[in-house]
């Protein structure tokens, strides 16, 4: 014997849960070393440093807006990925991603930590870039 269920308790098909896709243009320039960050840091008047993980959604979220920022100023703007750096994301404490880190001869001289469950908003790093000095070109 065939039973129809009543259209609201029929079954639906499941939509697959896709991740975001972000297209990202990237102004900032990519450190995927403790050494190549070191020798820019060293070489720096002042440059911010987004530490991010690849797999979290809010990393994922901010990673345009920090982009958007960078646009025409890639020298103070450059990037790195958990990926094979957990030891340099330990010596800076960096503990939630995005987190974002304005250095000055070499040394952290403002942060920005995203929160937990909640990352970063565009309105936060625009009001560290201007506490920091930095024009907006």
């Amino acid at each position: 014997m065939n039973f129809l269920l009543p259209e609201h308790l029929r079954p639906r098909p499941l939509l697959a849960l896709l991740p975001r896709s972000y297209i990202i243009v990237s102004m900032s320039r990519i450190i995927q070393e403790r050494r190549e960050l070191a020798e820019l840091l060293k070489s720096s008047d002042g440059v911010f440093v987004l530490f991010y993980a690849s797999w979290c959604p809010f990393s994922l979220g901010f990673l345009p807006i920090y982009e958007k920022h960078a646009a025409g100023r890639e020298q103070r703007f450059v990037r790195m990925t958990l990926d094979g750096n957990e030891d340099l994301f330990d010596e800076h404490g960096i503990q939630v991603y995005p987190t974002v880190i304005f250095f000055k001869a070499g040394k952290p001289h403002k942060r920005l930590d995203g929160k937990h469950l909640a990352g970063l908003k565009e309105k936060q790093l625009t009001e560290l870039i201007d506490s920091c000095g930095v024009n907006r070109d």
